[in-house]
């Protein structure tokens, strides 16, 4: 009998009757339900979190405005931020409402923003700062899980609420920074100009000093000056005593001649009173001589003759007259002159008196002066000394400013210029300096996607396993009769490999049409599943043929080991190390990374040695089970010949 017929001799078997077919379709199907269901049910949980009850429960009092710090209220804020997310499905309640709620089931976890959250936040521009809390309340006996997914939710919220107040952190740093740099700048023209007046200041200083100097030796030669006048008003005083004494005498004596002079002025003026009165009288009296004459008859040539003896007299009278007068006038000026010379003696006897007592009083000033001077010497020679000590500050003070207005050149250079926007992106930047840019040589479309190479690999192994419930490994009739092991065992091997092919054919339509996964390789994908279904089909062949029932019962505990070894969900390396060495050595973790290059588009030469370890164990359990059928060859019995229990 050849081999397609011992195959059609047993699919007549299975499809007998009407249970049988319901029956083996049942079980055809066992994969597909398997693997379609649960990929179907976990597809992309992650998209679904929308609808998981939260609690939120903002108990914030905020922080009111006080000095330069504005209001704030954070707990609001991240309230709002929360809830127009629509990450979860939030709901707002109060303290009591959401522990009662967690404990009924009602919400999956509870998160609540303490009364102080706004202000520990803040805490750090104060002198007690500390960390602000998040109060995530889980409930295990609501979902296990849902704890997980809190405790990442709270250190996302964690992280925003991090990055906000650190770029409002930033920001007023940054802010801070740029004010800072605006009165840099003031203050560097501020100290250009001081470097010019230090500079001007030093050159004033040093004309100052030279001032000084000159000042300190003026007044030494003042403070001689003031001792010579010293002396010489000590000299003038006595002098000008002297002066006053000889001044009264003189006065004494001009009284004495103003009133002697006026005693002439008098006999000088009736002297010329007499004589004018004389010339007066005279014309008369020749008138009357000359009439005496002509009366005694004289002629008028004798008393001419006469007349002009008396003519000389008379010229001689006139002139001495008018001598007299001129006397009497020079008397009189004189008179006048003693009588002003009296007083001018007295006003210079009271000028000389004065003269004296001014003479005393510039003594005693020219005392003082002289002393004052010395005192300004000194001054002069300590105003000198700080004018030097002066110049030299400025000139320190000048190279000062010229280095505080590099300094500050310098300061404004390595400050940069920024606009708002330009300290906006920067304080976003030191808020999240690090984000991640990820790239992938592979990659799975959703969450299911990525399960799927797993669940494939274990449904393919499910519904080998189920098949070998009806299907009759190998026939002893045909072992007894035909006595070629090799075909038995592939006649065996064939007839669930090519069933459990059918089922990974409806299989891989599920996943592509009905779930929508893409593959890159959908007919490398689908030749591993139906390389998967022919292994493992020869695996549990040479489990049955060998062990029997228990064999049965060995397949599922292979399945079993390969569920936890095949690093389908946490990568293998998390295994513990008898298990993680189990991973190398069974066939499904081959499956499952052989279908991940394919279907994600990984390592194409990858795949080559995943498909070379299957036909290893294919191969291995195929000789092994032909070996069991070779042995049953040799030692077979009458019994042998009646029908299994267990198809």
């Amino acid at each position: 009998m050849k081999i397609p017929a011992l195959l059609s001799a047993e699919l007549r078997r299975l499809t007998a009757t009407r249970m049988s077919v319901i029956a083996l379709i049942a079980l055809m199907l066992v994969p597909v339900l398997y693997g379609g269901l649960y990929l179907w049910a976990n597809q992309d949980p992650y998209g679904k979190f929308a609808d998981v009850p939260v609690a939120l429960v903002d108990l914030d009092e905020g922080v009111p405005a006080s000095g330069d710090q504005d209001a704030a209220d954070y707990g609001a804020r991240v309230a709002d931020q929360l809830l127009d997310g629509q990450a979860f499905d939030w709901r707002l309640l109060g303290a009591d409402a959401a522990a009662q709620a967690l404990r009924n089931g009602e919400v999956d976890f509870t998160v609540t923003l303490p009364a102080d959250f706004s202000e520990a936040l803040t805490s750090a521009a104060g002198e007690h700062p500390h960390q602000a809390s998040l109060v995530l309340a889980t409930n295990d006996a609501n979902n296990y899980l849902a704890s997980s997914i809190g405790t990442q939710a709270v250190e996302k919220i964690r992280r925003s609420v991090a990055e906000l107040v650190a770029e409002e952190a930033a920001g007023r740093l940054l802010d801070g920074v740029a004010d800072i740099r605006a009165q840099l700048v003031t203050a560097t023209d501020g100290a250009t100009r001081l470097a010019a007046g230090a500079a001007d200041a030093a050159s004033g200083a040093t004309r100052l000093a030279e001032g000084t100097a000159s000042l300190s030796e003026g007044a030494g030669h003042l403070a001689d000056g003031a001792a010579d006048l010293s002396d010489g008003a000590d000299t003038l005083a006595d002098g000008s005593a002297q002066v006053a004494g000889g001044a009264a005498r003189v006065a004494a004596g001009a009284q004495q001649v103003a009133d002697g002079t006026a005693t002439l002025a008098g006999y000088a003026d009736r002297a010329g009173d007499a004589v004018a009165h004389a010339a007066a009288l005279l014309p008369d009296a020749r008138a009357d001589i000359a009439r005496v004459l002509a009366d005694h008859g004289l002629s008028d040539d004798e008393v001419a003759a006469v007349l002009a003896e008396l003519d000389p007299v008379g010229e001689a009278l006139a002139s001495g007259g008018d001598r007299v007068a001129a006397a009497v006038g020079q008397v009189d000026r004189l008179a006048a002159g003693a009588a002003t010379v009296s007083e001018g003696a007295d006003q210079v006897a009271a000028g000389a008196a004065r003269a004296s007592d001014g003479a005393k009083t510039l003594s005693a000033g020219a005392g003082r002066l002289a002393s004052g001077s010395a005192d300004l010497a000194a001054g002069a020679t300590r105003v000198d000394d700080g004018a030097d000590s002066l110049r030299a500050g400025l000139t320190t003070l000048r190279d000062g400013a010229a280095e505080l207005r590099e300094g500050l050149s310098d300061g404004v250079a390595a400050i940069p210029d920024s606009s708002a926007a330009l300290r906006a992106a920067q304080a976003e930047t030191i808020a999240d300096p690090v984000a991640v840019d990820t790239s992938t040589t592979a990659h799975a479309s959703d969450y299911g996607a990525g399960l799927a190479p797993f669940f494939a690999a274990l449904a393919a192994w499910i519904g080998i396993y189920a098949l070998f419930l009806i299907v009759k490994p190998v026939s002893r009739r045909a072992v007894t009769a035909l006595r070629s092991p090799i075909r038995v065992t592939i006649a065996g091997w064939l007839t669930p490999a090519l069933l459990g092919a059918v089922g990974m054919v409806v299989l891989f339509g599920v996943l592509s049409i009905a779930l929508g996964f893409g593959f890159a390789h959908p007919l490398g994908t689908l030749g591993i599943l139906i390389l998967a279904s022919f292994t493992y089909a020869a695996i549990i062949l040479a489990l049955n043929v060998w062990l029997g029932s228990v064999g049965q019962f060995v397949g599922l505990v292979l399945m079993v080991l390969q569920l936890v070894t095949a690093g389908g969900t946490f990568p293998w390396q998390t295994l513990p190390a008898p298990l993680a060495a189990l991973h190398h050595v069974l066939p499904m973790g081959y499956v499952v990374d052989a279908m991940r290059q394919l279907m994600y588009g990984g390592a194409i030469d990858r795949v080559a040695g995943d498909v070379g370890v299957l036909l290893l164990w294919m191969g291995a359990a195929l000789a092994v089970a032909a070996i069991g059928v070779t042995r049953m060859t040799h030692r077979r019995t009458l019994r042998d010949l009646q029908p299994s229990l267990i198809g």
